[in-house]
């Protein structure tokens, strides 16, 4: 299974395809393709790919599936004994986004619907005659 670490938003994100993540908004229209090509990781059979701080000529392909907003959270401050209290709330702005493939040199390692489909297994009954 292969998979790579990719930077966005300031934070760093292990990314399989097929797979979608929520993660710092994108201005980007949904339903549309995004490449990603700050990747600080890369793993493919066992094989390693560290970058210095960037993998060169890797990128990672998605698409953006939609916006929307995270769970809401509280800001209370106050300063004891003044009677000064202050509550604010926070929703951060997502882009939930669909990996659809790690590229390497220009060569697609991994894409979704290779890692997506499971090997079939033929079943042999055997009888007694």
């Amino acid at each position: 299974m292969s998979y790579a670490i990719i930077e966005t938003g300031g934070k760093q994100l292990r990314v399989t395809p097929g797979r979608f993540y929520d993660i710092e908004l994108l201005h980007v229209a949904p339903e549309e393709q995004v490449s990603i090509d700050k990747v600080l990781f890369v793993e493919h059979d066992g094989e390693v790919t560290i970058g210095q701080p960037f993998v060169a000529g890797a990128t990672v392909e998605g698409e953006v599936v939609r916006h929307l907003r995270g769970r809401k959270v509280l800001v209370y401050k106050m300063k004891p004994k003044k009677k000064t209290r202050k509550k604010r709330g926070h929703r951060q702005e997502i882009t939930r986004l669909l990996i659809n493939s790690i590229n390497l040199n220009g060569e697609a390692i991994a894409t979704a619907s290779a890692t997506s489909s499971e090997p079939e297994v033929e079943v042999e009954i055997l009888t007694e005659e």
